[in-house]
């Protein structure tokens, strides 16, 4: 029996990371993929539980090696998820959850058609931003490269199975434990 791939997309700021931690919480079961990155650690943040930390030109190598499902280049930065693990996982009959971005989950898409693909979308805008803002994270500028990716994130939304609006946590938790669990 082969697991379930999982694909969870939306714009930085959206809550993805905050409704998965909450899922995982709930279904410890479930397998959250780690991504690798060329971006520096954030405070707390921990090799192999967060992300795999690389430098470019191992990441770049990885890639000509085709051993990333998917990757993408964002804020000048690499990221992308080692698909030795996932196929690992999958064989095992693990459900997998993949959070990454809108160029990601096109890729996954390619490879894996039969993936559950969710995306996550704010109220609004105005909401998404005050959200990025009070994370204290980014500069202004960072901020609005932010808001105009959220854009044409936001614009892809119907090329997913479906859309999770996260206005009220408890609601969008409960659709997002729906779908994934099927129950």
């Amino acid at each position: 029996m082969t697991g379930k791939l999982i694909v969870l997309t939306g714009p930085s700021g959206v809550g993805k990371g905050t409704l998965l931690k909450a899922l995982l919480e709930r279904h410890p079961e479930l397998y959250l993929s780690v991504s690798a990155t060329t971006r520096s650690p954030r405070a707390g943040e921990v090799e192999g539980v967060h992300y795999y930390f690389y430098p470019r030109n191992r990441f770049e190598a990885t890639i000509a090696a085709g051993e990333l499902l998917e990757w993408a280049e964002f804020a000048g930065n690499y990221y992308g998820t080692p698909i030795a693990p996932v196929r690992s996982e999958l064989a095992l009959g693990k459900s997998i959850i993949l959070e990454i971005e809108l160029a990601g989950a096109r890729q996954v898409a390619k490879i894996f058609p039969d993936a559950l693909r969710i995306f996550i979308l704010p109220p609004d805008l105005t909401t998404l931003e005050t959200r990025i803002r009070e994370r204290g994270t980014d500069s202004p500028e960072a901020i609005l490269r932010r808001l105009e990716q959220a854009r044409v994130e936001i614009a892809a939304q119907d090329e997913f199975n479906y859309q999770i609006i996260n206005d009220d946590f408890e609601t969008a938790l409960a659709d997002l434990d729906k779908l994934v669990t099927g129950v």
